[in-house]
């Protein structure tokens, strides 16, 4: 603001001067009084016709006046207030919409210009990627500066993605800029077991402008059409919705109709179709669960896992399957030489926030051959060589340790844990190299006889394995213990994990959606949000 003041010749730099009667003539004293309001919605207030036919000559192409060019005596412009309302209005135009209020505050000419809506139609566009024709709001009396200020601003810091507190179940709500309204779009798996369908979503809430006083939320939940919510961002990573009448999120045919209903649209079957009394009682345990909470929900935000050159593959979020729990959503991200999966949907034995799978990208699995790979028990006599190889590993690093507090020469010992691992302690990619040395870049795969898959259509493909730890407990997370297991990379967007102790296997597959808004600002902020979904699931 401060170097607005210079250029426009007011403020402590340059004093309150005038250049001269020509310009006291053109301006009037009126034009250099400073003006203290700092609200986007105040950086502008009511129309200015002239302004706006300027800003249009500047829209369609027509040529600029002469003034544009020189000032009246043929010399440059010394000051901004000296160059004509138009290109004040593209200058002002390019700058981001929190810095025009401060602009605003310089003088009154420059809060005449800033109620332009060219300006404020040109900050709704390239801020929040509104297309729309916001030519159009002049019919209801809304102006884009209404727009940016009541609606995109004022809930910017909800757009992202959210993680609902459902209990143990969770979700993923992404919310996004669509057209004239801000929505929350509730995804969901595809229904089980097809991994590969795309995700289903649906909406939870939407805000628009109605009119020039406020905006307006809306309950999207039910089936009755939208209906008054309420949204209250409790801080930038939180906020939550309510809605505020309930009654229509209730079916004519009472509960029975709105659970035949809510298990169509969730498993896309009737509860006849489940032969399995166990996954019954899950489905029915999670519509008791869910349905009470009617659409007043706390959000916590949630990043994408950052990438690195050295990652297997590129992290995000993927769609795995969990035995009679059905589909479910898993973030997976790289840590140096491990990889985690963190359940961003969950089920009542390992709730959402939980790491479900651990990856140890330092020890890589050679298969055996494709018959030999149908047999269990050479499987399983592999897996439990690393498993013992990993923990006698752990022990060394813990003597190691150990020898360095009471040597107090911690700093000059080697940075590997292991002295024989000093040279070649592997990156991800350095161990898919390693293996990929001693095999084939694709090798054939095949589950082990008696391993049950939810997905028969799996893979018969494979490019790496790595020994990894699966997360298992029982139901209400009660005695969780991390078992050993098979972490099989098929492609770039499929991968796998063999349960050893269940005798399961689950197949993951991308999720395929571009979330804007949800790139973590830094690793450190992406593992902390880690560490706080993981701390509320326990």
């Amino acid at each position: 603001m401060a170097v607005c003041a210079r250029l426009c010749g007011v403020g402590p730099a340059r004093g309150c001067r005038r250049r001269g009667a020509a310009r006291e003539q053109r301006r009037g004293a009126a034009d250099s009084e400073p003006d203290t309001d700092t609200d986007p919605e105040e950086a502008g207030g009511g129309g200015v016709t002239e302004d706006e036919e300027a800003a249009e000559r500047i829209e369609g192409g027509r040529p600029l006046p002469p003034s544009i060019e020189a000032s009246p005596a043929g010399r440059a412009p010394l000051s901004l207030l000296e160059l004509p309302p138009e290109l004040l209005v593209q200058i002002f135009g390019s700058l981001p919409g929190t810095d025009l209020p401060s602009l605003a505050r310089v003088c009154t000419t420059f809060r005449r210009i800033l109620r332009t809506d060219t300006i404020w139609r040109r900050r709704c566009r390239e801020e929040y990627g509104v297309c729309e024709n916001l030519r159009k709001l002049e019919i209801t009396g809304v102006s884009c500066r209404d727009v940016y200020a009541k609606l995109l601003h004022r809930y910017r810091h909800i757009l992202g993605l959210w993680q609902p507190d459902i209990g143990p179940y969770g979700g993923l709500l992404n919310v996004v800029v669509d057209g004239l309204f801000i929505i929350g779009w509730m995804y969901l798996p595809p229904h089980d077991p097809h991994v590969d369908d795309p995700m289903r979503f649906k909406p939870l809430f939407r805000i628009h402008l109605m009119e020039r006083k406020c905006a307006t939320v809306e309950c999207m939940y039910g089936h009755k059409g939208p209906h008054n919510g309420h949204i209250q961002i409790v801080k930038k990573d939180e906020f939550s919705t309510k809605c505020n009448q309930t009654d229509h999120h209730r079916m004519s045919g009472g509960r029975q109709e709105e659970f035949r209903t809510w298990l169509r649209e969730e498993w896309g079957r009737t509860l006849e179709d489940i032969f399995h009394e166990h996954m019954q009682e899950l489905i029915l345990m999670k519509f008791i669960y869910t349905s009470q909470y009617d659409n007043c929900l706390t959000y916590r935000r949630i990043y994408l896992p950052p990438s690195s050159p050295d990652d297997l593959i590129q992290p995000g979020l993927f769609k795995g399957t969990y035995g009679t729990h059905g589909l479910e959503i898993v973030m997976l991200s790289f840590h140096g030489k491990k990889a985690k999966g963190t359940k961003i949907t969950g089920d009542p034995n390992i709730p959402a926030g939980q790491q479900t799978v651990e990856i140890d990208l330092a020890h890589p699995l050679q298969l055996p051959d494709i018959e030999n790979l149908r047999d269990f028990s050479e499987l399983s006599r592999i897996v439990l060589e690393v498993q013992e190889q990993v923990r006698r590993e752990e022990q060394e690093r813990e003597q190691r340790h150990e020898g360095e507090e009471h040597s107090q020469q911690a700093a000059s010992q080697p940075a590997s844990p292991l002295g024989e691992r000093a040279e070649g302690e592997e990156t991800a990619a350095g161990a898919e190299g390693m293996t990929q040395d001693k095999a084939p870049a694709s090798q054939p795969f095949m589950l082990p006889m008696g391993v049950i898959s939810r997905n028969e259509d799996y893979p018969r493909t494979c490019r790496i394995c790595f020994y990894g730890t699966g997360l298992i407990a029982g139901h209400g997370f009660t005695s969780p213990e991390r078992t050993p297991g098979v972490f099989v990379l098929f492609d770039d967007d499929r991968f796998g994990f063999i349960w050893l102790d269940l005798k399961s296997f689950s197949l993951y597959s991308r999720i395929k959606v571009s979330f804007q808004n949800a790139q973590a600002p830094s690793r450190e902020a992406f593992d902390e949000m880690l560490k706080n979904i993981q701390s509320l699931a326990t």
